[in-house]
């Protein structure tokens, strides 16, 4: 029997390690391509594939190299990069370790990518006034979509474990290949024949940037431009951004984002109604507690507890009120009267009447407007004058004028 050599696993690839590790081309060489399925790891590595038209290499690029980069790669990226080839012995799987990398000009499919955008946003595809407004309820959501993609399970778990009203109605489409934008417009025209659906989702998984291609085709965005009905887009990762995002009237990172977008979640909605029930219920109660105190302290209101005790107190103080203005009014006449007395003693004192009852006597001159005589010179011999005195008139003839 032949003797053999048998190796397990682990020394093969231990093997191999060493002979890429020793090969100086190998630890330090540059390679240009076009990056692909990119991937920034939370731990802040970078994981992608470099690729060219006959083949394709995994690459790795620690955080600790990334971090001088000038630039954020992203699929389609054309770039040239250091690095050193070496085995991943777990896997079995060679791979570069980069060290530096450089923009080598925009790849092929990035650029159809930039051409496309531009043009369809100078046609006001993406205009924000033209997206229509997702309904908060929607009793049936349409999902256009692979029926054999993790995709399409996520977004229907998402959906019932939020919101199990909602029907679901899916369409399978192909989401990637030369016949997948045909047929995701196709979809998007037929829901648009129905009058039961209220929204669409319109996703599928992550990917490189040649598996999402067909949501970057213009067949597939002027059928979102033209769906009456509103469309969520949930296509690929966070990272990820096709044409049919900027159409779309409402994009989400992720599929399973796009479904809780679409329906609300009912025990949100309950727990909320809950809440503003318990509110309203407590603000009723106070309500009725601030208006049962305020009815106590009406009721125990001294007027409303005694109203003929109030009644006789008003009475009294009507009572009072007129012994003032009866003391007051009377107060006021016998002053008037006193006032009266002393202006009628000081005006008969200054009577003429008084004056005749004394003694005097008024003359007049008959004849002459019967106006008073107040000096001799005013009489002649044979004048007729009037004499007034208290008690009547006399009328006199002069005879002969003394003194003067």
């Amino acid at each position: 029997m032949i003797d053999r050599i048998i190796f397990s696993v682990y020394q093969i690839n231990k093997y191999v390690k060493e002979t890429l590790d020793y090969d100086p081309i190998l630890q330090n060489i540059w390679i240009r391509g076009e990056i692909s399925n990119f991937k920034w790891h939370s731990s802040g590595h970078m994981y992608f594939t470099l690729k060219d038209k006959s083949a394709k290499v995994r690459c790795v690029m620690f955080k600790q190299k990334n971090h001088t980069l000038d630039f954020i790669p992203r699929d389609g990226m054309a770039v040239i990069l250091l690095g050193k080839i070496s085995l991943y012995s777990q896997e079995g799987q060679y791979q570069v370790y980069v060290d530096y990398m450089e923009q080598d000009g925009l790849g092929k499919l990035y650029a159809e990518f930039l051409k496309l955008k531009d043009r369809l946003q100078k046609e006001g595809l993406f205009d924000t006034k033209l997206k229509k407004q997702i309904p908060f309820f929607p009793t049936k959501v349409a999902i256009v979509t692979s029926h054999t993609g993790a995709a399409v399970q996520d977004i229907i778990d998402v959906m019932h474990r939020r919101c199990s009203m909602t029907d679901i109605f899916v369409v399978p489409v192909l989401v990637q290949g030369k016949n997948a934008s045909k047929q995701i417009a196709a979809a998007l025209d037929y829901i648009n024949t129905r009058s039961d659906i209220d929204v669409i989702i319109l996703a599928r998984g992550g990917g490189s940037i040649e598996e999402l291609w067909a949501f970057n085709e213009e067949q597939t965005a002027y059928a979102i431009y033209h769906s009456h009905i509103p469309v969520i887009s949930g296509i690929g990762h966070e990272t990820d951004f096709t044409i049919a995002d900027f159409v779309s009237d409402l994009r989400a990172p992720t599929p399973s984002a796009a479904a809780e977008i679409a329906v609300p979640d009912l025990n949100n909605i309950m727990d909320q109604m809950e809440n503003l029930t318990f509110r309203a219920i407590k603000a009723i109660s106070r309500d009725i507690d601030d208006k049962r105190q305020y009815i106590d302290t009406f009721l125990n209101n001294y007027i409303i507890k005694y109203p003929q005790r109030f009644v006789d107190q008003r009475y009294m103080q009507v009572d009072f009120l007129y012994s003032q203005l009866y003391s007051f009014i009377n107060t006021i006449l016998s002053n008037k009267k006193h006032k009266l007395s002393s202006i009628a003693g000081a005006l008969e004192a200054l009577s003429p009447l008084s004056i005749l009852a004394r003694g005097y006597a008024q003359i007049n001159k008959i004849g002459y407007n019967n106006n008073p005589i107040c000096s001799i010179k005013q009489l002649h011999s044979g004048d007729n004058v009037q004499l007034c005195l208290h008690d009547g008139k006399a009328i006199c003839y002069i005879d002969k004028i003394m003194g003067g």
